[in-house]
C-alpha cells in the first residue's frame, strides 16, 4: 500500500490546500465587509496504518478544519454617521430580520442574531437596519425613571412624537443683595434714600400708576422664562426693594421686599414675600407677601397662581436653598452672583439621534431637551467560536455555543464602525504558503503515477 498510500495522503493534501484556498478567499473577499470575522485554516493528521513500534508507523493522511476568530477585533475606525457604532471589547449586536409586512406593517421574526457589523441607519419606519438587513434590537426606556423595561429586547422604532410640555414647578434661585443699593433715587450718602417708600406706594402689591417710581425705588433681580401645563411661556422677571436698614433708628435686621411683574396688568407687581438679613449677610427669615406663601421647609416662596400677561402658571415653588440669598456689601449697589433655573420646557419635535458609550439612544428635541429612548445590549456567550456564521457578517446560537448573556459586555462607541479583522497583507502570505503546498501535494501524486507506470512496464 505504499505507492497506494502515498496518493491518498497528497489528494487528502490537496483536498485540506483546497479549503485552506477557499478560506482564505473568503477573507479577501470580505476585507472590507464592516464587522467580518476572517476564518482561519487548521490541518490536522490521520493515522491510515499504525504498528506498535515507531518502525512501523507512517506519516498518514491530513484533513483541514476552519478555526473562528470571533474574539480577533478588527481596527476601529471613526465616521460622521451618528447612529453608527463599534464594540470595543467582547460581544455582539442582537438583531432579528423582518419576516413580513402586513397590512402596511413590518412584522418580524422570532430568531435572534449577532453581528459585530454596527453600520445602522434609520429607515423611513424609524427602525435601525445595517447595510446586510438586520434590524437592532433593545430595551425602551421609561420616560419617567429612565430605566429598561422589561427582559427581552425588542426591535428599536424610533417614532417622530414631539415630547410633551412640562409645567414648571420650581425656579432655584441664587443672588447676593448689596447692603446699600443704588437705586435711581438713592442719594449717595442717605442709605433710607434707596428704601422703597412704603409710605407713598403702600406695602403689597404695586399698582400700575406707581410703577415708574417702583422702578426707580427697587433692583433688578433677574428674570427667566418660564412654563405652564401646556407649554406656553411666560416671563418671569424679578425686583427686589428693600424696606428696612439695620441701622435705622429702631435696630432691626435688614428687610428686602421681592416681587415679580404681571406683565402689564395691575398691580404691575406682584410682591411674592419678604426677607430679612442679620448682620452677617445670612438670611435669618421669610415672610409670606401678597402672591406668594413660605413654603414647608422655609427655603423659598410657593406660587399657588402667577398670571403674567394673559398665561397663567400655577404650582411654582422659588427656592434660595440654605445659602444661595445673601445680603454682602457690593460697592455696585446691584444684584450680584444671580442665577435662575426651572424645570419645565414647552413641547418639541425630535431633532437629532444620539448614542451614548452606555448604548443608550438619546433623541434630542427642539426644545433642548434630551431623553433616553432606547438602551442597547450586547450579547456574550461562553464559545463564541462556536457560533454558526450566517449571511451578512452575522451569527446565531448553537448549543455548542451556549446562550446570550445580556448583562456584560465591552462598550459601545458612537460614530465608529469595526472593519473586518482580515488584513489583505498576512492573507496573501497565507496565500503563497498555500500554492507551495497545493503544488507540492500534486507532485506527490504525479510521481506516484510515475512509480506505479514503471511497475506496471516491468510486467509487460
Amino acid at each position: 500500500m505504499g505507492i497506494y498510500g502515498a496518493i491518498n495522503s497528497a489528494v487528502s493534501g490537496l483536498t485540506a490546500q483546497s479549503k485552506a484556498l477557499e478560506n482564505l478567499s473568503g477573507n479577501v473577499a470580505n476585507s472590507q465587509t464592516t464587522g467580518y470575522k476572517r476564518l482561519d485554516t487548521t490541518f490536522s493528521d490521520l493515522v491510515s496504518g499504525a504498528g506498535s513500534r515507531q518502525a512501523d508507523q507512517v506519516a498518514g493522511t491530513t484533513y483541514a478544519t476552519s478555526r473562528a476568530t470571533n474574539g480577533l477585533q478588527g481596527d476601529i475606525s471613526s465616521v460622521d454617521v451618528d447612529t453608527y457604532m463599534a464594540i470595543n471589547g467582547d460581544g455582539y449586536f442582537v438583531v432579528t430580520t423582518a419576516s413580513d409586512v402586513i397590512d402596511g406593517k413590518t412584522t418580524f421574526a422570532n430568531e435572534s442574531y449577532y453581528t459585530r457589523a454596527g453600520d445602522f441607519d434609520i429607515d423611513d419606519d424609524g427602525y435601525l437596519v445595517n447595510s446586510a438587513g438586520y434590524y437592532l434590537t433593545g430595551f425602551a426606556l421609561d420616560a419617567t425613571t429612565g430605566n429598561a423595561v422589561g427582559d427581552t429586547p425588542s426591535v428599536i422604532q424610533i417614532n417622530d412624537e414631539p415630547i410633551p410640555a412640562k409645567a414648571t414647578t420650581s425656579i432655584d434661585y441664587q443672588a447676593n443683595l448689596p447692603l446699600v443699593p443704588k437705586t435711581t433715587n438713592y442719594d449717595g450718602v442717605d442709605r433710607d434714600t434707596a428704601l422703597l417708600d412704603t409710605a407713598t406706594l403702600g406695602t403689597g402689591d404695586i399698582a400700575a400708576a406707581d410703577e415708574d417710581a417702583f422702578i426707580a425705588q427697587s433692583i433688578s433681580g433677574g428674570s427667566i422664562t418660564a412654563y405652564n401645563e401646556n407649554g406656553t411661556p411666560l416671563a418671569v422677571e424679578v425686583r427686589w426693594a428693600k424696606t428696612v436698614n439695620a441701622d435705622a433708628s429702631v435696630p432691626v435686621e435688614d428687610t428686602w421686599s421681592m416681587f415679580v411683574s404681571s406683565g402689564g396688568n395691575d398691580p404691575a407687581w406682584l410682591e411674592v414675600g419678604n426677607a430679612t438679613f442679620d448682620s452677617s449677610g445670612k438670611i435669618t427669615g421669610l415672610v409670606a407677601g401678597t402672591t406668594g406663601t413660605v413654603n414647608g421647609t422655609g427655603d423659598g416662596f410657593d406660587i399657588a397662581s402667577l398670571t403674567v400677561g394673559d398665561v397663567t402658571a400655577t404650582g411654582i415653588e422659588v427656592s434660595f436653598g440654605s445659602t444661595s440669598l445673601t445680603q454682602y456689601s457690593d460697592s455696585t449697589g446691584v444684584a450680584t452672583s444671580v442665577s435662575l433655573e426651572q424645570n419645565g420646557y414647552a413641547a418639541g419635535e425630535i431633532v437629532g439621534i444620539s448614542i451614548d458609550e452606555s448604548g443608550r439612544i438619546n433623541a434630542t428635541y427642539s426644545n433642548s431637551q434630551t431623553r433616553g429612548l432606547f438602551e442597547i445590549p450586547l450579547a456574550t456567550f461562553e464559545a463564541d467560536q462556536n457560533l454558526e456564521r450566517v449571511n451578512g457578517a452575522a451569527f446565531k446560537a448553537t448549543p455548542t455555543s451556549g446562550v446570550a448573556s445580556l448583562t456584560g459586555g465591552g462598550s459601545i462607541l458612537a460614530k465608529r464602525l469595526e472593519l473586518s479583522n482580515a488584513d489583505i497583507a498576512s492573507e496573501f502570505a497565507k496565500l503563497i504558503i498555500t500554492q507551495q503546498a497545493y503544488s507540492a501535494n500534486s507532485k506527490v501524486v504525479t510521481s506516484s503515477n510515475d512509480m506505479l507506470d514503471s511497475a506496471l512496464n516491468m510486467v509487460r
